[in-house]
């Protein structure tokens, strides 16, 4: 599968995909640090990549056409420190890898997994 990692969730989200044989990139090493929204999500549309975020504005449908993109991942964890994301997001990889994620929005809490 291919990744975009959005700038507030930790890059070693990224290696952690790349050891299991994913394609994954940063927004920060594709130079897009910093961008407006709207442009990093059609970033990842035209890169055919799951957006994974902690982004709640990404998850604005009546701004975002999840439609037409290849999915977007809203990780939404109980606990805000790097670590305790970290953890959330490693613990609910499996099950998002196991997703078909194209053209939905995945909100993940500690309740689970709702698709959209």
């Amino acid at each position: 599968m291919k990744f975009k990692i959005d700038e507030n969730l930790p890059a070693e989200l990224a290696e952690n995909l790349r050891a299991a044989g994913h394609d994954a990139h940063t927004v920060h090493e594709e130079s897009l640090s910093g961008a407006a929204d709207p442009v990093v999500f059609e970033h990842a549309c035209s890169d055919s990549r799951i957006l994974l975020t902690l982004d709640k504005g990404l998850a604005n449908v009546r701004q975002y056409s999840h439609q037409n993109s290849p999915g977007v991942v809203l990780f939404r964890p109980s606990s805000n420190g790097r670590g305790a994301v970290l953890a959330f997001v490693r613990g609910h990889m499996r099950a998002i890898l196991a997703l078909d994620l194209a053209g939905r929005l995945a909100v993940v809490t500690d309740r689970g997994i709702r698709l959209r």
